[in-house]
């Protein structure tokens, strides 16, 4: 079994593939080495060190962070210290590769490490002039002028790389930014797409449910007039005549019932809208939700935004949508579950009220159709509960939205145009 490795540094190791800059370097470091004037082992290993550090930086992820930015460019400044001590030390021909901390310094870290960085890399060449013999100056090749020449392209180039580095970070971060708002304006565009659709599935529904009713309501009342009449001519000891007389007439209420709902989901809302104060309402549809779940029915936490402002809306048909939202929520929960209806301000232009809950969710293949009309899950619904939600909604000019992940519960989001209080 291999030893573990408390560091983790093997693990963060990429595949040592070369990559076309690795070769770049490779090709650097080895016209370095052959066109060094020196062969001795320490000038050749501290080129081959510093080489090998270079293409192995890209592959430890713990440079990759603030600190091993910071420590990845000190060991670079070392190595380049020893090139150049190793070659002629204040006269080394070696002396621009002083540019390569400086430069990393520049493009990954900030002004101050750059600036802190670069005067490091001037210390560190200054620093050979401790090595030189003072008394027999005469032995060295020591130029001042050039020597001040030297030390001021360091900066220089620190600089200039710097503003680079920092233009193209600008730009890098400018094209992020327009990424994000086409993402934006995607989903948006995605979203308004979904709500065209979806309206006109509902334009042609509801005119085609519109006409069966009217056609369907005059046969059904003329056969509970029937079943009204046949039940009365019955005789009294005709018990199963009389039985199916009644069974006649309770599902031809009930499909009159239903033909009911299909016509307010047909024809057009007239709203009666008014300044609204959104929690109080919202209170009035938790005690009637209370009224309709008898127990053990789910529990309704508020967590309301004292910031909401008073909305323009019609409180009724409102009501009705809040309550249905519960409804359905309660319904796919278990009993005892928390149900969370929460408020919140979103912005100056809208209102937020979601209903939360921990259910069993809605499945992927139903995401696109739970809106629509008459489709549903449940073995009695009809499926124009959330159809009829979604019309009211949109006739207050808001929208309904939804996340949901199937076992661990969905959110409603209801956002309605912010209105007496804006």
């Amino acid at each position: 079994m291999p030893a573990a490795d408390p560091s983790g540094l093997t693990a963060r190791l990429r595949l040592p593939f070369l990559a076309p800059q690795d070769l770049v370097w490779l090709l650097f470091f080895s016209a370095l080495a052959l066109a060094s004037p020196f062969h001795d082992v320490p000038s050749v290993v501290s080129i081959v060190a510093l080489a090998l550090f270079q293409l192995a930086e890209p592959r430890i992820a713990r440079f990759g962070t603030e600190r091993g930015r910071l420590l990845s460019i000190t060991v670079k400044l070392l190595l380049c210290w020893l090139v150049i001590g190793y070659t002629a030390a204040i006269n080394s021909s070696y002396y621009p590769i002083l540019m390569l901390p400086v430069v990393s310094a520049a493009t990954t870290t900030g002004p101050l490490a750059t600036t802190i960085f670069t005067g490091l890399a001037c210390v560190a060449y200054v620093s050979f002039l401790g090595f030189l013999d003072w008394t027999a100056l005469n032995r060295y090749l020591v130029i001042w002028e050039e020597l001040l020449l030297r030390i001021i392209f360091l900066p220089l180039v620190g600089y200039l790389t710097f503003q680079l580095a920092k233009a193209s970070r600008a730009e890098a971060q400018r094209y992020q930014a327009v990424a994000r708002e086409l993402a934006e304006a995607n989903r948006h565009l995605q979203e308004a797409e979904d709500a065209v659709r979806r309206s006109g599935r509902l334009a042609a529904l509801g005119q085609l449910t519109a006409g069966l009713a009217h056609e369907l309501r005059n046969p059904l009342g003329t056969i509970r007039a029937s079943a009204e009449v046949l039940a009365k001519q019955l005789p009294p000891d005709n018990e199963l005549a009389r039985e199916m007389a009644a069974y006649i007439a309770s599902d031809v209420d009930r499909a009159n019932s239903l033909i009911g709902r299909f016509l307010e989901f047909a024809r057009p809302l007239v709203l009666h809208r008014a300044p609204v104060e959104l929690h109080g309402l919202l209170d009035r549809v938790v005690q009637e939700f209370g009224r309709m779940t008898p127990a053990p029915a789910v529990t309704v936490y508020k967590n309301y935004d004292p910031a909401v402002r008073p909305v323009d809306l019609d409180a009724e048909w409102m009501e009705r949508v809040v309550l249905n939202l519960l409804l359905n929520a309660a319904q796919a929960s278990p009993a005892g579950a928390v149900v969370t209806l929460r408020t919140r301000q979103v912005s100056g232009t809208e209102t937020e009220i979601a209903v939360i809950d921990r259910g069993s969710g809605v499945a992927p293949e139903h995401r696109e159709s739970i809106f629509n009309p008459f489709f549903t899950t449940k073995k009695e619904g009809v499926g124009l509960g959330l159809a009829i939600v979604a019309k009211i909604v949109d006739e207050h000019g808001g929208r309904l939205e939804f996340d949901s992940e199937p076992g661990r519960g969905s959110v409603f989001r209801l956002l309605l145009p912010a209105g007496a209080g804006a």
